[in-house]
């Protein structure tokens, strides 16, 4: 609520306010510290600057875990009066390129996946696997790993698949890197079995399921 001469006191919408430079601090921090810039005695101004301070630290009590939290209080203040705030400060004014310029890009490059329907981690496993000396984990992992695939295949494009399908995969998805031994067997899938795409559950499945089991005890 905000008074005005033309219509008396009216309802103040934070869309007709300015923007809040720090919204951790609230609208009455900012209205302090342009307060302060308005002081013409430097004296005076420099004990009000120490006085918001004191105000910004148990307004955002936070600030106390970060490294140098007196520093960044200073910095905090600079930042809310746009860098335009003469006072004899403890720390020195930081730059405002410090704080607008854009973070550096990071580098980052991926492959185009190549199976759609078992994602890119599948592709990071393959890697790892064929890193790996022969011998029983490694035969394990792939195990699990042609398992998982074929649980994966089957979400997406529900039909049946065969062992030696997912194994050719495996082989091609390594460029060569593995080749599968022959004694590896998958378990068989019930013939209930359901999988879910993600994001849709298993409502369905679970339906499936008892849907199945209520027939097999009516045939008894």
């Amino acid at each position: 609520m905000e008074f005005d001469e033309k219509n008396s006191y009216r309802l103040m919408y934070n869309t007709e306010r300015k923007s809040l430079k720090l919204p951790e601090y609230g609208r009455n921090v900012q209205k302090m510290v342009e307060y302060l810039r308005s002081i013409p005695d430097r004296e005076k101004r420099n004990e009000q600057a120490r006085a918001v301070i004191k105000v910004m630290e148990t307004v955002n009590p936070q600030v106390h875990l970060q490294e140098n939290y007196e520093q960044k209080l200073w910095d905090h203040l600079f930042i809310i009066a746009d860098f335009n705030l003469d006072v004899d400060s403890p720390y020195p004014m930081p730059s405002p390129d410090k704080f607008t310029a854009p973070p550096a890009m990071i580098p980052i490059r991926k492959k185009p996946i190549r199976a759609a329907h078992y994602g890119r981690n599948i592709e990071s496993i393959i890697d790892l696997i064929a890193g790996m000396e022969d011998g029983e984990t490694k035969t394990a992992m792939l195990r699990s790993l042609a398992g998982y695939m074929r649980q994966q295949y089957l979400i997406w494009n529900k039909d049946t698949v065969s062992d030696e399908t997912i194994f050719s995969d495996i082989e091609a998805l390594s460029d060569g890197r593995i080749q599968v031994p022959e004694n590896i067997h998958l378990s068989r899938i019930s013939s209930d079995a359901t999988f879910s795409r993600p994001g849709s559950g298993n409502r369905n499945g679970h339906f499936q399921r008892y849907n199945n089991q209520r027939k097999n005890q009516r045939n008894k």
